[in-house]
């Protein structure tokens, strides 16, 4: 358990709410993924609106779970919020979408979801 995330934070706005602690795991399954497809996708298109979009929303759950690949997602996000043609993401863009799938499938089950 927390191997790829942490959830002392979530414990923390949780004040011992274990139901609490359930639905926010619950909610990163739902919307983290999803994002994280849209993103992958917005950046292969070089969609740099999207790409903005998508990583600045993931951020704080990203931070809030800490991963370890914020500012890997940061670069994303600038990337496309600058329009960075010039520069390369796919290395950041890769950690990134192989975090979120290795804490997705540790939530799935460290939580039975």
């Amino acid at each position: 358990m927390e191997e790829n995330y942490k959830l002392y934070r979530v414990r923390e706005l949780a004040d011992g709410d274990e139901d609490f602690v359930m639905a926010i795991a619950a909610a990163f399954l739902e919307e983290v993924p999803e994002d994280a497809a849209r993103l992958k996708k917005a950046v292969a298109e070089a969609d740099y609106y999207t790409t903005y979009q998508a990583a600045h929303k993931m951020k704080p759950t990203i931070d809030l779970f800490e991963l370890g690949v914020l500012e890997d997602l940061i670069t994303v996000q600038d990337w496309g919020k600058l329009e960075k043609k010039d520069m390369d993401v796919s290395k950041e863009l890769k950690s990134v979408l192989e975090a979120i799938e290795r804490t997705s499938e540790e939530i799935k089950k460290d939580f039975d979801l």
